[in-house]
């Protein structure tokens, strides 16, 4: 079965926008987490930026004492971060490029220039029983280097892939990275997850990439509960992932 993973990090935007720097506002991330939960999500993303602009230091302490399901946080390769995420202790960690100007992760990590680094944060986390997943583009030279260096998971960037399907041209040329990227992966014995730009409308086509661990969906289903509310827009995402085969 298909799982997915729910990053909540957009409601975090939400009440940052407002109530920047208080300890409580509204809308509480935790509850966020609870309603995704109970709603059948699979799992929890949020990411703690450097810059802290959206998830607070004191909304991942009090998800990981909640979160039932699994937490996964994403995070930069900072010395800072990997501490915190040492003590921390979530489920998994997916490590991501981050630059301060992009308005969300724009790009993959760079694998291979980054390897030794990488490495030696996969060693790290891996010690302390919490799983790595690296989030890179579905190029060859990226997925080896994720292979060499132990990581449990990739997750592919889906970018450009959804960015195609919003009328850019070459949707079958980047569907078609997305198969080899994922044959490639499985082949080389990582597990495979997917994330960024997925929606309830592309999410057809996707279902024609193998191997798919899960999804790991945010703005499109915090977009769609401000019409429906965020239970009913988890279980739909649910809903649009039935029948995938793998």
């Amino acid at each position: 079965m298909l799982k997915l993973g729910v990053n909540i990090d957009h409601v975090a935007t939400l009440r940052e926008a407002r109530y920047r720097g208080r300890e409580t506002a509204e809308p509480d991330v935790v509850e966020a987490a609870r309603v995704c939960e109970e709603a059948g999500a699979h799992g929890i993303t949020v990411h703690l930026r450097e810059d802290r602009r959206h998830i607070q230091d004191r909304d991942v302490w009090k998800l990981r004492q909640t979160v039932q399901t699994r937490l996964n946080l994403e995070m930069g390769n900072a010395a800072e971060i990997v501490q915190i995420a040492l003590k921390l202790h979530p489920e998994i960690v997916c490590l991501v490029p981050e630059r301060r100007q992009e308005v969300t992760t724009e790009g993959g990590l760079d694998a291979v220039t980054h390897f030794s680094a990488l490495s030696e944060t996969r060693k790290r986390m891996n010690d302390a029983g919490i799983e790595v997943s690296l989030f890179i583009t579905p190029d060859p030279a990226q997925v080896e280097a994720s292979a060499k260096m132990g990581a449990q998971f990739v997750e592919l960037h889906t970018g450009a892939f959804a960015e195609s399907c919003h009328g850019a041209p070459g949707s079958e040329e980047e569907l078609n990275r997305l198969i080899a990227a994922a044959n490639q992966a499985h082949s080389s014995g990582v597990k495979v997850n997917a994330g960024h730009g997925l929606n309830y409308e592309n999410l057809a086509l996707l279902k024609r990439v193998p191997h798919l661990v899960e999804l790991n969906i945010g703005h499109g289903i915090v977009s769609r509960a401000v019409f429906v509310g965020l239970g009913a827009a988890v279980k739909e995402m649910l809903d649009a992932m039935k029948g995938y085969r793998g």
